[in-house]
């Protein structure tokens, strides 16, 4: 593309450039071929955009939780966050590694995206606990057919993916730990969004109070 200028009478043909691309690099990992190479990073920027969306709503969570357990929940969070921003970097340095062109922009997040964004603001401990449960259910699963799609062609992600697999799984584990009673039942059992969620929990604890407050042992000393 060329623009013409006037210099001092004169034309003068500018030619812009381009200094930016979004195009697969013309390298990616030995013994792939570019096209695979092409294949998984776009798979990896699809577990970024989770990840990058997954961190946002734990420090919405880290900021908005309130309640008696305000101050433990509040703090487990911040190592999960911690751990969620390596996730990222590292999905992020392997799709470049793969001559993909990793992409963390807002604009980007909100357009991959296939999920709504999380339901609650201030709400109590619990409430959120829930939620969270059912986000990190739905990026544990996509993480998981990542594994899947990526063992065909490159092991290395698959690796990588498994790694951050089992590190969100046991996050995964501390929230449910709130969540489940002595039976293994767990209180948002059944829920289908992260407001669903979080209403299961009030409703269980209001069940569970309503037992309480009826039981025959009440007033005993």
């Amino acid at each position: 593309m060329a623009s013409t200028k006037q210099n001092n009478g004169a034309s003068t043909v500018v030619r812009s450039r381009n200094v930016t691309s979004t195009r697969q690099a013309s390298f990616t990992a030995p013994t792939l071929s570019g096209d695979d190479g092409a294949a998984v990073a776009e798979i990896l920027q699809q577990r970024l955009v989770s990840l990058l969306d997954l961190g946002l709503t734990l420090k919405h969570i880290h900021w908005n939780v309130v309640g008696p357990n305000f101050i433990s929940v509040h703090e487990m969070l911040d190592p999960h966050y911690a751990g969620v921003q390596a996730m990222i970097d590292d999905l992020a340095e392997r799709i470049a590694t793969l001559g993909g062109v990793p992409s963390g922009l807002p604009g980007r997040l909100v357009g991959d995206r296939t999920w709504t964004d999380y339901q609650l603001d201030r709400a109590d401990s619990l409430s959120h606990l829930g939620a969270l449960d059912f986000v990190y259910d739905g990026v544990i699963r996509d993480h998981r057919a990542a594994m899947e799609q990526t063992s065909r062609v490159d092991r290395v992600s698959e690796s990588l993916l498994t790694d951050q697999t089992g590190i969100l799984e046991k996050y995964q584990w501390f929230v449910r730990s709130h969540l489940a009673d002595w039976a293994g039942g767990m209180a948002n059992a059944g829920a289908d969004s992260t407001m669903g969620a979080a209403r299961a929990v009030a409703a269980k604890r209001s069940r569970n109070a309503i037992r309480t407050n009826d039981s025959p042992t009440k007033g005993r000393s």
